[in-house]
Protein backbone atom coordinates (compact mmCIF):
# COMPACT_ATOMS: atom_id res chain seq x y z
CA UNK A 1 0.00 0.00 0.00
CA UNK A 2 1.29 3.45 -0.78
CA UNK A 3 2.40 5.90 1.89
CA UNK A 4 -0.48 8.29 1.22
CA UNK A 5 -2.91 5.52 2.19
CA UNK A 6 -1.03 4.89 5.44
CA UNK A 7 -0.87 8.61 6.25
CA UNK A 8 -4.60 9.00 5.63
CA UNK A 9 -5.44 6.46 8.31
CA UNK A 10 -2.80 7.71 10.73
CA UNK A 11 -4.34 11.16 10.43
CA UNK A 12 -7.83 9.83 11.08
CA UNK A 13 -6.75 7.94 14.18
CA UNK A 14 -4.41 10.59 15.60
CA UNK A 15 -7.15 12.55 17.41
CA UNK A 16 -8.25 11.77 20.96
CA UNK A 17 -11.79 10.92 19.87
CA UNK A 18 -12.42 7.43 18.51
CA UNK A 19 -13.25 7.67 14.80
CA UNK A 20 -15.78 4.82 14.93
CA UNK A 21 -16.48 4.82 18.65
CA UNK A 22 -15.38 2.53 21.47
CA UNK A 23 -18.32 0.11 21.32
CA UNK A 24 -18.24 -2.99 19.11
CA UNK A 25 -19.99 -3.14 15.77
CA UNK A 26 -23.53 -4.43 16.34
CA UNK A 27 -23.33 -7.23 13.76
CA UNK A 28 -19.97 -8.43 15.05
CA UNK A 29 -21.32 -8.48 18.60
CA UNK A 30 -24.44 -10.39 17.55
CA UNK A 31 -22.50 -13.03 15.64
CA UNK A 32 -19.49 -13.56 17.89
CA UNK A 33 -21.70 -14.23 20.89
CA UNK A 34 -23.13 -17.26 19.05
CA UNK A 35 -19.73 -18.95 18.68
CA UNK A 36 -17.52 -20.98 21.01
CA UNK A 37 -14.58 -18.94 22.31
CA UNK A 38 -11.24 -19.51 20.56
CA UNK A 39 -8.65 -17.67 18.48
CA UNK A 40 -9.86 -14.73 16.39
CA UNK A 41 -8.16 -12.40 13.91
CA UNK A 42 -9.46 -8.89 13.23
CA UNK A 43 -8.43 -7.43 9.86
CA UNK A 44 -7.97 -3.67 9.37
CA UNK A 45 -8.88 -3.26 13.02
CA UNK A 46 -8.17 0.46 13.40
CA UNK A 47 -8.65 1.68 16.96
CA UNK A 48 -9.52 -1.73 18.35
CA UNK A 49 -13.17 -1.47 19.42
CA UNK A 50 -14.10 -4.92 18.11
CA UNK A 51 -10.89 -6.66 19.12
CA UNK A 52 -11.12 -5.34 22.67
CA UNK A 53 -14.75 -6.42 22.94
CA UNK A 54 -13.83 -9.96 21.86
CA UNK A 55 -11.02 -10.04 24.40
CA UNK A 56 -13.44 -9.08 27.18
CA UNK A 57 -15.45 -12.20 26.27
CA UNK A 58 -12.36 -14.38 26.66
CA UNK A 59 -11.21 -14.73 23.05
CA UNK A 60 -7.49 -14.93 22.21
CA UNK A 61 -7.35 -11.87 19.97
CA UNK A 62 -5.00 -10.99 17.13
CA UNK A 63 -5.45 -7.87 15.02
CA UNK A 64 -3.67 -5.94 12.31
CA UNK A 65 -3.82 -2.62 10.50
CA UNK A 66 -1.50 -0.34 8.54
CA UNK A 67 -1.83 2.50 11.06
CA UNK A 68 0.54 2.90 13.99
CA UNK A 69 -1.82 5.52 15.40
CA UNK A 70 -4.67 3.00 15.29
CA UNK A 71 -2.59 0.44 17.15
CA UNK A 72 -1.64 2.87 19.89
CA UNK A 73 -5.28 3.75 20.54
CA UNK A 74 -6.29 0.08 20.42
CA UNK A 75 -3.71 -0.82 23.04
CA UNK A 76 -4.89 2.05 25.26
CA UNK A 77 -8.47 0.85 24.89
CA UNK A 78 -7.39 -2.70 25.75
CA UNK A 79 -5.58 -1.47 28.85
CA UNK A 80 -8.63 0.54 29.93
CA UNK A 81 -10.69 -2.65 29.62
CA UNK A 82 -8.03 -4.75 31.38
CA UNK A 83 -7.50 -7.11 28.45
CA UNK A 84 -4.59 -7.98 26.17
CA UNK A 85 -4.64 -8.11 22.37
CA UNK A 86 -1.87 -9.01 19.93
CA UNK A 87 -1.86 -6.12 17.45
CA UNK A 88 0.52 -5.92 14.48
CA UNK A 89 1.10 -3.09 12.01
CA UNK A 90 1.94 -3.79 8.39
CA UNK A 91 0.74 -5.39 5.21
CA UNK A 92 -0.82 -8.81 5.61
CA UNK A 93 1.81 -10.85 3.79
CA UNK A 94 4.52 -9.56 6.17
CA UNK A 95 2.84 -10.39 9.47
CA UNK A 96 3.65 -14.07 9.88
CA UNK A 97 0.27 -15.56 10.70
CA UNK A 98 0.19 -19.35 10.44
CA UNK A 99 -1.89 -21.61 8.24
CA UNK A 100 -5.13 -22.59 10.02
CA UNK A 101 -4.17 -20.53 13.10
CA UNK A 102 -7.62 -19.03 13.76
CA UNK A 103 -11.12 -20.20 14.60
CA UNK A 104 -12.72 -16.94 13.40
CA UNK A 105 -11.71 -14.11 11.09
CA UNK A 106 -13.58 -10.82 11.45
CA UNK A 107 -13.77 -8.32 8.60
CA UNK A 108 -15.69 -5.30 9.87
CA UNK A 109 -15.51 -2.40 7.39
CA UNK A 110 -12.20 -3.79 6.15
CA UNK A 111 -12.18 -1.84 2.89
CA UNK A 112 -8.82 -2.68 1.38
CA UNK A 113 -7.60 -0.98 -1.82
CA UNK A 114 -9.46 -2.41 -4.81
CA UNK A 115 -6.37 -3.99 -6.37
CA UNK A 116 -5.70 -6.22 -3.35
CA UNK A 117 -9.05 -6.78 -1.63
CA UNK A 118 -9.74 -10.22 -3.14
CA UNK A 119 -6.11 -11.27 -2.60
CA UNK A 120 -6.38 -10.28 1.06
CA UNK A 121 -9.60 -12.26 1.46
CA UNK A 122 -8.00 -15.36 -0.07
CA UNK A 123 -4.87 -14.93 2.05
CA UNK A 124 -6.93 -14.57 5.21
CA UNK A 125 -8.78 -17.75 4.28
CA UNK A 126 -5.53 -19.71 4.58
CA UNK A 127 -5.20 -18.60 8.21
CA UNK A 128 -8.63 -20.02 9.11
CA UNK A 129 -9.03 -23.64 10.14
CA UNK A 130 -11.57 -25.88 8.41
CA UNK A 131 -14.85 -25.45 10.26
CA UNK A 132 -13.90 -21.91 11.26
CA UNK A 133 -16.01 -18.85 10.58
CA UNK A 134 -15.76 -15.54 8.75
CA UNK A 135 -17.83 -12.62 10.08
CA UNK A 136 -18.07 -9.78 7.56
CA UNK A 137 -19.81 -6.43 7.39
CA UNK A 138 -18.86 -3.68 4.93
CA UNK A 139 -20.44 -1.20 2.58
CA UNK A 140 -22.08 -2.42 -0.62
CA UNK A 141 -21.59 -0.96 -4.08
CA UNK A 142 -25.03 0.63 -3.77
CA UNK A 143 -23.77 2.59 -0.77
CA UNK A 144 -22.54 5.35 -3.10
CA UNK A 145 -26.15 6.51 -3.43
CA UNK A 146 -26.38 6.81 0.36
CA UNK A 147 -23.14 8.82 0.56
CA UNK A 148 -24.53 11.20 -2.06
CA UNK A 149 -27.45 11.92 0.25
CA UNK A 150 -25.48 12.00 3.51
CA UNK A 151 -21.69 12.07 3.65
CA UNK A 152 -21.79 11.55 7.42
CA UNK A 153 -22.60 7.88 6.88
CA UNK A 154 -19.01 7.37 5.73
CA UNK A 155 -17.48 4.72 3.53
CA UNK A 156 -15.24 4.69 0.44
CA UNK A 157 -16.32 6.77 -2.52
CA UNK A 158 -14.58 4.44 -4.99
CA UNK A 159 -17.00 1.77 -6.22
CA UNK A 160 -14.25 -0.80 -6.71
CA UNK A 161 -13.50 -0.70 -2.96
CA UNK A 162 -17.11 -1.54 -2.14
CA UNK A 163 -18.63 -5.02 -2.16
CA UNK A 164 -21.31 -7.11 -3.82
CA UNK A 165 -22.72 -10.44 -2.72
CA UNK A 166 -21.27 -11.97 -5.91
CA UNK A 167 -17.76 -10.85 -4.92
CA UNK A 168 -18.10 -12.35 -1.48
CA UNK A 169 -19.35 -15.64 -2.91
CA UNK A 170 -16.36 -15.68 -5.25
CA UNK A 171 -13.75 -14.77 -2.63
CA UNK A 172 -15.13 -17.27 -0.10
CA UNK A 173 -16.22 -20.00 -2.50
CA UNK A 174 -15.19 -22.83 -0.15
CA UNK A 175 -17.64 -21.77 2.58
CA UNK A 176 -21.05 -22.86 3.70
CA UNK A 177 -23.07 -19.65 3.63
CA UNK A 178 -24.89 -19.09 6.92
CA UNK A 179 -25.92 -15.57 5.94
CA UNK A 180 -25.18 -13.44 2.89
CA UNK A 181 -27.35 -10.40 2.40
CA UNK A 182 -27.29 -6.82 1.20
CA UNK A 183 -29.18 -4.68 3.68
CA UNK A 184 -30.02 -1.09 4.50
CA UNK A 185 -29.04 -0.31 8.09
CA UNK A 186 -28.79 2.62 10.47
CA UNK A 187 -25.27 3.36 11.69
CA UNK A 188 -24.25 5.29 14.78
CA UNK A 189 -20.56 4.55 15.24
CA UNK A 190 -18.31 7.34 16.48
CA UNK A 191 -17.57 10.33 14.27
CA UNK A 192 -17.60 8.77 10.81
CA UNK A 193 -20.42 6.19 10.56
CA UNK A 194 -23.70 8.02 11.12
CA UNK A 195 -26.90 7.60 9.15
CA UNK A 196 -28.54 5.19 6.74
CA UNK A 197 -26.24 3.02 4.64
CA UNK A 198 -26.17 -0.10 2.49
CA UNK A 199 -24.01 -2.99 3.65
CA UNK A 200 -23.12 -6.56 2.80
CA UNK A 201 -23.36 -8.93 5.75
CA UNK A 202 -21.80 -12.39 5.54
CA UNK A 203 -21.22 -15.24 7.92
CA UNK A 204 -19.63 -18.31 6.41
CA UNK A 205 -18.19 -21.55 7.73
CA UNK A 206 -15.10 -22.91 6.00
CA UNK A 207 -15.55 -26.37 4.52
Amino acid sequence: MNQAWVERWDERYRTDAFAYGEQPNAYLKEQIEKLPIGNILFAAEGEGRNAVFAATLGWAVSAFDISVEGKQKALRLAEANQVVIDYQVGELQTLGYATEQFDVIALIYAHFPAAIKSLYHKTLDTFLRPGGFVIFEAFSKNHLDYIARNENVGGPKEEAMLFSTDEIQSDFANYEIIELVEKEIELSEGLFHNGTGSVIRFVGQKK
